[in-house]
């Protein structure tokens, strides 16, 4: 990456064609907007950890070569939070506050309600604090049989955000949750950062004791393990996404936007930080048999998502691999989506697994 985010999107990305051929949902300048920033950064540069991955690679499926079922009867549907869904999967919380990654979560609502996946939105901070970027943010009447899931930063509640500026982040979005997301370590990277992480538990419980609607805490990339998250269930967290390591770095997105060279060579040291995102998802079911729980970090396609689930998440989420086809087009993004269906029913179909309950409770996963 350079100090500059590039104009130019790539050709390809994560197999999907880019978003520099007609139709894309980017401007075709650089507007210094964060937010589309941070989008140009995501798709144009090397924003994955180093040295770390998700853990999914150490496991595997065993074979089963007489299933015993046919595979046009394997079923997706879940429940999640008492919602119904057609699938277990969630499109994860990527962007929002410009007209640009507004149009972006438009059509990652459209996909969802089509596809029956769960859908989040980016940080809706911005919206609270300003109420003209509200539209960008506005998915519900794109969506409205899915559940939508709302996001605030859990630092803002140190720095003056409470339960009435949660719950207007839930009325801007039409949501039916709201996750509060934990990013420490790219708010020390990031120029305009918050860092004052101090007894930030105690107000979290607060939120979610209050709030009308399920409040959930997610990582943002580095993961959460199975101490934090017995905490943040005991505070009242309906459910917990871990976003694990093996993904986006966020503390690489920051580092190729900063301009301080001494932040920029600092970031570079936690490019292998966190925990990989299959060590988390087994460790919080350990520590919470029956607690809402979804897997994300570093998914890249319908047999993770597979292990997530049979190692105990709920939902299984996607972000950064769909991002690419999102901007490029409303064909390309549903053909992602689909393609993440037909490898989960192929795995599961593998296996013997005729619905969600076979895949979680199944033997077939063995690690090594």
């Amino acid at each position: 990456m350079n100090d500059t985010p590039q104009d130019a999107v790539p050709q390809e990305v994560n197999g999907q064609p880019g978003a520099d051929h007609g139709g894309s949902l980017l401007p075709t300048s650089k507007t210094g907007e964060r937010k589309i920033e941070h989008v140009r950064l995501c798709l144009n540069e090397e924003v994955g950890g180093s040295g770390i991955t998700t853990g999914f690679e150490h496991y595997r499926f065993r074979h089963n070569a007489l299933p015993e079922l046919n595979f046009d009867n394997i079923s997706l549907r879940t429940v999640f939070l008492e919602r119904q869904l057609r699938t277990p999967l969630l499109i994860s919380s990527m962007t929002g506050g410009s007209a640009a990654t507004g149009a972006i979560n438009a059509r990652l609502a459209e996909a969802a309600e089509r596809r029956g996946w769960a859908l989040g939105v980016g940080s809706v901070r911005a919206a609270v604090e300003r109420s003209e970027l509200a539209s960008s943010f506005r998915v519900r009447d794109k969506a409205p049989s899915i559940p939508v899931i709302a996001n605030i930063g859990a630092v803002q509640l140190s720095y003056g955000f409470g339960v009435e500026e949660c719950r207007r982040a839930v009325e801007i979005v039409g949501a039916d949750y709201l996750v509060l997301h934990l990013n420490g370590l790219q708010e020390v990277f990031q120029p305009e950062g918050n860092t004052g992480f101090a007894s930030l538990l105690s107000q979290i419980e607060q939120v979610c004791r209050m709030l009308e609607v399920p409040v959930g805490v997610k990582e943002v990339g580095w993961g959460i393990d199975g101490e934090t998250a017995a905490k943040l269930y005991n505070a009242g967290a309906a459910f917990i996404d871990v976003a694990g390591a093996g993904g986006t770095s966020w503390s690489q997105v920051e580092k190729f936007r900063s301009t301080d060279p001494v932040r920029r060579a600092a970031a570079e040291a936690f490019a292998d930080w966190g925990i990989p995102t299959a060590e988390c998802i087994a460790e919080v079911r350990a520590v919470s048999p029956n607690g809402a729980l979804i897997g994300s970090g570093g998914l890249k396609h319908g047999v993770d998502a597979a292990k997530a689930l049979a190692l105990g998440a709920n939902l299984a989420g996607f972000g950064r691999n769909l991002l690419g086809p999102a901007v490029h087009s409303e064909e390309a993004l549903d053909a992602a989506l689909a393609q993440i269906e037909l490898e989960l029913r192929t795995a599961m179909f593998g296996i013997g697994a005729p619905d969600l309950a076979a895949l979680r409770g199944t033997s077939r996963l063995v690690r090594g």
